[in-house]
């Protein structure tokens, strides 16, 4: 069983599917590892560094040659694939709704697609779960970059010139991300305040210790969708909800959206006149930006300026702590293989329930539930 690393050629991708660290383990299960050479340089992991853990490193054909499983973050070009084994399969990101042409291809060329964002969220599989690994420093990050962008401190500060008031941080969605936005601000000294659609969340956000902001006495909300997810509100809800975010994002610092809805464009959560009733220098970070954002005139890619507030829209966030990033989604892919390793077949044999959930192509078509019935 030959297990390939490959380097990520997505534009400004700079994780890596394996570390030193995963090859050993994959090693250990009886796999043999081939990395691409100069993987793991933007994620500060040298070439050497995975020779020392037993892997052979060299050119992409090399890597390929003969190869049973494909590792990448991001879904690599079905074209770029040539030398691997018959059926091999691609463990990575596969974006599936956004790039449907991509795993048609994987179909056609005889891969089986393993599209790791579709991990079930159930309890034996948390550890294999990359949206939660990359989600969880990507919320952290937005802090930082909300921080570096305002003009001011976060903490209260108290001096002989003087008070410095603290940053108010309004965090809008609270999964993974939202948490770990709404612990680090705190952890920066700013009052936190934050909101979800789920009714559920009101009490992780009160054990972090920030202010919890809902909708109350709208009948029949609860906002959660299968796996946890949030799912669509009701027209009734959406209006009572614009009514509170507006009357608090006025008085606002900083505000950080994370609000995503599996296979749909994220939902919008500040309007144009809600930027407008902020105070001239605050910050908004849009962590949904590359799915159409939560906030109106926000730009994937730039940080733009409307009505004196910057509104920050970076691309692939995870991809901005390579080296954290990195190591966890290496793990992930890890925990995943190791989980449903046949130690006769040397292999890994999926059972049912992720199976069938993660698995996009098999025998040249297009197999998943969720891609057929889009």
């Amino acid at each position: 069983m030959k297990i390939a690393i490959l380097k990520e050629q997505a534009a400004g991708e700079r994780r890596v599917a394996g570390t030193p660290e995963t090859v050993k383990k994959f090693i250990a299960l009886g796999a043999s590892v081939a990395v691409e050479a100069g993987a793991g340089a933007t994620a500060s992991i040298a070439d050497d560094a995975y020779a020392a853990a037993g892997a052979s490193v060299g050119d992409r054909a090399a890597t390929l040659a003969g190869a049973d499983i494909l590792l990448g973050v991001q879904g690599p070009d079905p074209a770029s694939l040539g030398g691997a084994a018959a059926g091999a399969c691609i463990v990575a990101g596969l974006n599936p709704f956004g790039d449907r042409a991509r795993v048609d291809a994987y179909a056609a060329g005889g891969y089986e697609a393993l599209a790791m964002e579709f991990m079930p969220r159930i309890t034996r599989a948390q550890s294999m779960d990359i949206l939660s690994s990359q989600s969880n420093l990507s919320g952290y990050k937005a802090v930082l970059d909300a921080a570096a962008e305002y003009d001011r401190a976060f903490p209260m500060m108290m001096t002989a010139a003087g008070t410095v008031s603290a940053a108010k941080c309004f965090v809008m969605g609270v999964g993974v991300a939202g948490l770990q936005a709404i612990a680090t601000a705190r952890r920066l000294g700013a009052q936190v305040s934050a909101t979800d659609v789920r009714a559920a969340t009101k009490e992780q956000i009160e054990s972090l210790g920030a202010k919890a902001i809902f909708v109350e006495k709208v009948a029949g909300i609860e906002g959660e969708g299968t796996g946890g997810y949030a799912t669509e509100m009701s027209d009734e809800y959406k209006a009572a909800q614009a009514e509170l975010v507006s009357s608090h994002i006025a008085k606002q610092d900083i505000v950080i959206t994370t609000a995503l809805i599996p296979g749909r464009p994220a939902p919008r959560l500040i309007s144009d006149a809600q930027i407008a009733s902020m105070k001239p220098g605050s910050v908004i970070v849009d962590l949904a930006v590359e799915q159409g954002g939560n906030v109106e005139g926000a730009v994937a890619g730039e940080v733009v300026v409307r009505h004196g507030v910057k509104i920050v829209g970076h691309r692939n966030v995870p991809s901005r702590l390579a080296a954290d990033t990195s190591a966890l989604f290496s793990r992930n892919l890890y925990n995943f293989l190791s989980a449903f390793w046949d130690k006769d077949k040397n292999a890994p044999v999926l059972d049912e329930e992720i199976g069938n959930a993660i698995r996009l192509t098999q025998g040249g078509k297009v197999v998943n539930e969720r891609l057929l019935a889009s």
